[in-house]
């Protein structure tokens, strides 16, 4: 445990902390209306920050003791029984509790243990706004810290928590405060324990309060929601399992100097305790997933069932029927959704003239229940591909020009700096390349290879006397985003009377 990291940011906690100190002050003073009944002076205070944040909002800047006061006696005179001089005395002793009549900021003392001195931090809830000399009345407005304060007293909800800490682990990991981040997971392992309890809890709460049909809906909804953020989550934790393996290999790779060793270390714990924290959480999404599957299907059935048990065909129907005077069309309408629905069999005469197959069993049929291929469309679409392959194999002469020989990656190039850019997007560009390699060499009058390559009958016509031979390269390449190939070398030669 390292005694420091944990007082790391002690100020900004205890301020947080402070923020809430005016209530404490409130709650001290002790205030009893005509009838002696206990005012809540703390509530009072509450509701003063509440007054000025809505006016606030309003922009609505002349407001003083005298419209808080109208608001106080509006909000709470049904409740308690004050005086118009006291109700304007509660008013002032509230706003002066955050804002003191000395004119000085609201100040609390207390003990810095990260720097181990005394420190005083300063507050403005209140500041002056405006001033009417007219009726001598001052006006006043929430500060930076009220502002601060409110937003404080709304409900946090705590199911986020788990996704500002992924957030905050982010930036620590991307501005290399490893000790921070190692610290961060440790905070997100205790959100997931605490959403693990959450959701036990849903669970038997599910089973158990389920009694209507809005309940079970209810609760589906909220379980939908809890899956759809658990998605969420799910997604961050790889993001960032990927974000640490790549500062890992980052680190590995650079010198190995004591800083460097000391940062390695360090992101090593990071990713095997992110690895066991995102382990944890994705075995809390297949529970909810188990959950939404499972356990509200139980729900349901045993929602039906409860509904089938309590029942009661003859209080329910017959009673209703027997004891009130309907009409024979209600009765029918009450009865027919319990009825079964009318089944007959029935069978008609025109089934002996339908159509019957005939065969004779004796004929040894076989294997004519799917259409074959035409031969003539076979043969269009060979020479589609043909045709296709012979512009690919003349672009590629023109491209080498004199040279002999050129590699893929240089055809590649100039194929992308041409018209015919879009024959990148096509996989026949990429099967031409493959088939040319499984043939090499491609000699122009192999007749054995004609019939089997008949596809690259153009392609010989335009080599004429020459050879094709394709050899592979170490490197591969991605000229499309769906589509990657190995490089390879093209080399066209003469051949020798004696090859041919």
């Amino acid at each position: 445990m390292d005694a420091y990291e944990l007082t790391s940011g002690y100020k900004e906690r205890f301020t947080r902390i402070a923020l809430f100190e005016p209530f404490q002050d409130l709650k001290r003073k002790t205030m009893r209306d005509d009838k002696d009944k206990k005012v809540d002076i703390a509530g009072m205070g509450l509701l003063c920050l509440l007054y000025f944040f809505e006016q606030k909002l309003i922009r609505n800047t002349k407001v003083g003791v005298r419209e808080l006061t109208a608001f106080l006696e509006m909000k709470t005179g049904a409740v308690y029984a004050l005086s118009p001089a006291r109700w304007e005395s509660l008013s002032r002793d509230v706003l002066q509790v955050f804002r003191p009549p000395t004119g000085k900021r609201y100040s609390v003392t207390y003990m810095d243990w990260e720097s181990g001195q005394e420190e005083i931090i300063s507050f403005s809830f209140f500041k002056a706004n405006t001033f009417d000399v007219k009726t001598n009345t001052q006006y006043y407005t929430l500060d930076d810290d009220g502002l601060e304060l409110v937003f404080a007293t709304k409900e946090f909800y705590s199911e986020f928590q788990l996704s500002i800490n992924q957030l905050l682990l982010r930036k620590q990991l991307e501005k290399g405060e490893f000790k921070g981040a190692l610290r961060q997971i440790n905070e997100m392992r205790i959100d997931v324990e605490s959403l693990e309890e959450r959701i036990l809890h849903l669970t038997h709460e599910l089973k158990r309060n389920i009694t209507s049909e809005e309940t079970f809906q209810r609760y589906s909804r909220l379980i939908e929601d809890i899956l759809l953020r658990l998605s969420m989550e799910h997604e961050e934790f790889e993001a960032l399992q990927e974000f640490v393996n790549e500062t890992k290999e980052r680190l590995y790779y650079k010198d190995h100097t004591k800083k460097e060793q000391e940062a390695y270390a360090l992101i090593l714990q990071i990713s095997t305790h992110l690895e066991e924290v995102h382990h944890q959480h994705a075995d809390l999404l297949h529970a909810c997933t188990e959950l939404k599957t499972s356990a509200l299907q139980a729900a349901q059935e045993a929602l039906y069932f409860v509904g089938i048990d309590s029942f009661n065909f003859d209080q329910d129907i017959t009673s209703s029927v027997i004891s009130t005077p309907l009409a024979l069309e209600s009765i029918k309408g009450l009865v027919a959704p319990f009825l079964s629905l009318e089944q007959a069999k029935l069978w008609s005469p025109l089934t002996l003239f339908a159509d019957q197959q005939i065969r004779d069993i004796r004929e040894d049929v076989k294997g004519s229940d799917f259409l074959e291929v035409e031969s003539k469309e076979e043969e269009e679409y060979v020479m589609l591909i043909r045709n296709q392959y012979t512009i690919l194999f003349s672009l590629l002469l023109e491209c080498m020009e004199e040279e002999k020989s050129i590699t893929l990656d240089e055809f590649i190039l100039y194929i992308q700096r041409s018209s015919y850019i879009e024959m990148l997007d096509s996989r026949m560009f990429y099967d031409f390349f493959l088939l040319l390699h499984h043939r090499s060499p491609l000699l122009p009058n192999d007749e054995e290879q004609s019939e089997e390559t008949h596809v690259l009958d153009g392609v010989r016509r335009l080599l004429e006397d020459r050879t094709l031979e394709v050899v592979e390269c170490k490197n591969v390449l991605a000229p499309h985003k769906r589509y990657s190939i190995q490089n390879m070398e093209i080399k066209i030669e003469e051949v020798d009377d004696d090859v041919i």
